[in-house]
Order: C-alpha cells, then structure tokens, then sequence
C-alpha cells in the first residue's frame, strides 16, 4: 500500500502517524512537494512498487504546474527523517529533516486515471490502473483544465463527478496523453 500527501496537513499527518519501521519515504528535492510512504507490511518492497512511488510523487510536485518533464525524487528510511531542526534553523508545517543516503529516482511526470469496478477513481502509476481498472487515460502536461479533462474522462469512463476526478488529478493543466 502506498499514501501520499496533498499538502503540508496531510504530508504531516502521514509521516508524523502512518510511518513504521521498514516503511519508505518518498520526497522530491523541490519544496512543496507531497511526501509518499510504501507501507512494508512486513514485506519486500519490489523496486516496480519504488519506481512507481516515486513517479507519484513526482508528478504531484511543483513540477507538474513548473511544466518539468521529469523531477528528482529521493527515498530514505523512517529512521533517516526528524522533525527537529539543526540549531538556528527552522522547520515549516510539513517539512523534516532528512539524515543520511539517500537513493534516488528520475521519472516521468504521468499519471494514469481509472474506474474502478465499484464507480471509484482511482490515480496512480500505468501499470497500477491497468491491473485494477479496465477503462483508464494516461495523463500529461498540457493546454487543459482539470476541469476539462474531467468532462472527458466522465464521458469516457460512463462514471464518476468532475469533484471525483480532479481530486485524482494533479494541479496543473493537463492532457489526455493515451485511452
């Protein structure tokens, strides 16, 4: 399972109450950007699972609205983040401080949207919404509203409110890359 903030609210809650030990924590270098945590479970995390962490988290940065194609996304353990800041420096609402290596990724700004078979919309990776969703859209940096591509995809996907779909989108114009 996979979580990612939307805001400095939500990146402090995830972090500050959903993050256990042998969890992952995905940050771009940008500030502003959402923190996205896999939940180990007690399990291997596989690196198509950390791939596609760090393409949401990536393509739900700054950097979709900057209009950069591809963005610097980092990944460190639970132990690596702290809330305290070093001495004379201050740390904002949703921000922390990271210690230590970090491993790092560089992808594409892309989000797939789909339904899901109980009229959910689901937002994530390609291969994700291909596994859970039979109709989706791929979509990328472009010259439309949120707004209109909700229309679009409502009318593609026979489902959905235009509150639903943009609430999966990124902010940013946008485009219908692929169907």
């Amino acid at each position: 399972m996979c979580i990612g903030g939307r805001d400095a609210t939500s990146n402090d809650i995830i972090v500050k109450k959903h993050v256990s030990p042998g969890d992952l924590i995905f940050h771009t270098e940008a500030p502003g950007s959402p923190f996205f945590i896999i939940k180990a479970e007690n399990k291997p995390i596989g690196e198509a699972t950390k791939e596609e962490t760090a393409q949401a988290a990536a393509t739900f940065s700054k950097g979709w609205k900057l209009g950069v194609t591809s963005m610097e996304v980092y990944h460190v353990t639970p132990e690596q983040i702290s809330k305290e800041a070093k001495a004379g420096e201050y740390l904002t609402k949703g921000a922390f401080m990271v210690i230590g290596k970090r491993t790092y990724y560089n992808p594409t700004l892309e989000v797939a949207v789909g339904i899901l078979d109980d009229g959910r919309i689901m937002a994530g990776s390609l291969p994700a919404i291909k596994k859970h969703c039979k109709k989706y859209a791929v979509i990328k940096q472009g010259d439309e509203r949120p707004s209109e591509i909700a229309k679009k995809l409502i009318h593609q996907f026979g489902a959905g409110t235009p509150d639903e779909i943009i609430a999966a989108l990124p902010s940013g114009e946008m485009r219908v890359a692929k169907q």
